[in-house]
C-alpha cells in the first residue's frame, strides 16, 4: 500500500472509528460550536436594513471559503504529512455525527416510555420545530424523519465531501450545513438573509441526499422501493430532505411530513408515505439498523474510490 492511499484510508477509517465510539463527547470543543458563533455574529450585525439578501449571501460565501481555505493552508504548512494524518484524523471525527445522533433518537424513544412531556423535551434536542403540542405519534415521527435526514447531512454528504476534496472539503461542508440550519429558513426574519444560506445547501447536498436513500434502500434488500422514493422524495419541500426521508418511509411502511410549527409560523408540509400507522420502539431498532448498514456501505464505497485513484 502506497503512502498517499494509506495517508487517505487513516483519517477515514480511524475517524469513523472514533465517531462509532465516541460520538461528541460534550466535554470537548467542537467546530460547530465555533461555526455557529461565526454565523451568529455575522447576522446580528449584518441581518438588518436593506439589501439583506446580498449580506446573507456574502456571510454565506465569505465563511464557507474561509473555512477551506484556512484548512488547506494549515496542512500545506505543516512539513510532516504524518502530523496531517493525524489532524485529518481529527476533523474526520469531529465531521461525522452518526452516533450522536442515534443516541438521541434511541433517548427520545426511552424519554416517551416515561412520559409524553419528557418525551417533548428530548426531542425538542434534535429538532427545530416547536414540540411543546406535539402528539405522542409526532415526537416519534419528528425523530425518524431527523435520523434519515440526519443520516445524509450527518455521515453521508460528509464523507462525499470528504471523497471529492478531503477534508478541507469536510470542514466547509460542515460550515455549509450549519449556516443552513441557522439562517436558512423562510420565515420573515430569515427568508431573505439566509436565501443563499439555503440555496448553497441545497446544491451541496443534491447528490448526497439522492446517494443516502439508494443506500438506505441497498441496507434493507429492497430495491422495489426506488420508485416509491422518487415519487415521494420530491414532495418534500427541501430539494433533498425527502428523498432519505422517503426511503425510511418506505421502508417502514409509514408516513412521514405534514403541519409543523417553525419560530411560531406554521408550515404545511406535504406527507411522504401513505400508511399513517402508530410508530413503535421496533421502528426505531429498525431505522438505525439502516442507518448503520448505509453507513458502512458509503465508508466502503469512499475508501474503494481511494484505491482506485491511489494505488
Amino acid at each position: 500500500m502506497n503512502e498517499v492511499l494509506l495517508l487517505s484510508l487513516i483519517p477515514l477509517l480511524v475517524g469513523w472509528l472514533l465517531d462509532l465510539v465516541l460520538g461528541d463527547p460534550i466535554w470537548l470543543p467542537h467546530p460547530v460550536v465555533w461555526f455557529g458563533k461565526m454565523i451568529g455574529w455575522g447576522e446580528h450585525r449584518l441581518n438588518h436594513g436593506s439589501h439583506r439578501m446580498v449580506k446573507g449571501a456574502v456571510l454565506a460565501v465569505t465563511l464557507i471559503v474561509l473555512v477551506f481555505g484556512l484548512w488547506t493552508l494549515v496542512r500545506w504548512v505543516i512539513p510532516n504529512q504524518w502530523v496531517v494524518c493525524a489532524l485529518d484524523v481529527v476533523v474526520v471525527f469531529y465531521c461525522l455525527a452518526g452516533t450522536t445522533l442515534i443516541r438521541e433518537v434511541r433517548e427520545v424513544f426511552l424519554a416517551l416510555d416515561r412520559s409524553l412531556d419528557e418525551g417533548r423535551r428530548q426531542v425538542a434536542r434534535i429538532v427545530g420545530r416547536d414540540t411543546s403540542q406535539l402528539t405522542a405519534q409526532e415526537v416519534r415521527t419528528a425523530a425518524l424523519e431527523t435520523l434519515a435526514e440526519n443520516l445524509s447531512d450527518g455521515v453521508i454528504a460528509p464523507l462525499f465531501w470528504f471523497a471529492l476534496l478531503g477534508t478541507p472539503g469536510m470542514l466547509a461542508y460542515k460550515m455549509v450545513n450549519t449556516l443552513d440550519s441557522m439562517i436558512g429558513y423562510r420565515t420573515e426574519r430569515y427568508k431573505d438573509f439566509g436565501c443563499w444560506a439555503a440555496r448553497i445547501d441545497d446544491v451541496a447536498n443534491y447528490i448526497p441526499a439522492r446517494l443516502t436513500a439508494l443506500l438506505m434502500v441497498v441496507a434493507a434488500g429492497r430495491l422495489s422501493l426506488l420508485k416509491f422514493v422518487w415519487r415521494n422524495g420530491r414532495r418534500h419541500a427541501s430539494p433533498n430532505s425527502g428523498y432519505p426521508e422517503a426511503a425510511l418511509a418506505g421502508i417502514l411502511n409509514c408516513r412521514f411530513g405534514g403541519p409543523h410549527y417553525y419560530f411560531g409560523e406554521l408550515f404545511d408540509k406535504p406527507f411522504i408515505g401513505e400508511n399513517d400507522r402508530p410508530l413503535t420502539t421496533a421502528d426505531m431498532k429498525t431505522a438505525v439498523r439502516i442507518n448503520r448498514t448505509a453507513e458502512v456501505l458509503m465508508l466502503l464505497i469512499t475508501a474503494l474510490a481511494f484505491g482506485l485513484i491511489f494505488s
